[in-house]
């Protein structure tokens, strides 16, 4: 079962958290993935509106015409546009908060700078 939670609910499952929110007996969900389709993202960009918050992903890529002219630059190439409604943008928010802090209290901190994750610059 997947655990969500928020900054009172600590690491319980959804299941537990939604009936103390709800007082209510809960439906299992069961997972079909047959449709599922797997991207890679290194970059995204956000949007919103009063209903509904909009997430664009895809990879920031080399534009090779301008590299060639000594000036690179980069395009963002979005592949991907999932719009989730502000209840589910949360719920997403704090489970992708709760997975960092787990992976770098595992693994350390990740750095964001990368002029400080560079070898050379240290």
């Amino acid at each position: 079962m997947a655990a969500v939670g928020d900054a009172g609910q600590g690491d319980k499952p959804i299941e537990e958290q939604a009936r103390e929110q709800t007082g209510q007996r809960q439906i299992r969900v069961g997972m079909d993935e047959r449709n599922m389709k797997t991207s890679y993202a290194n970059a995204f960009r956000t949007n919103a509106t009063a209903e509904e918050v909009m997430l664009d992903f895809g990879l920031n890529v080399v534009n090779p015409a301008r590299e060639q002219e000594g000036q690179p630059d980069i395009i963002f190439q979005v592949n991907e546009r999932v719009i989730l409604n502000h209840y589910s943008a949360k719920r997403l928010a704090i489970t992708l908060s709760q997975l960092i802090r787990r992976h770098e209290e595992q693994f350390g901190e990740l750095e964001l700078d990368v002029s400080k994750r560079r070898k050379e610059d240290r």
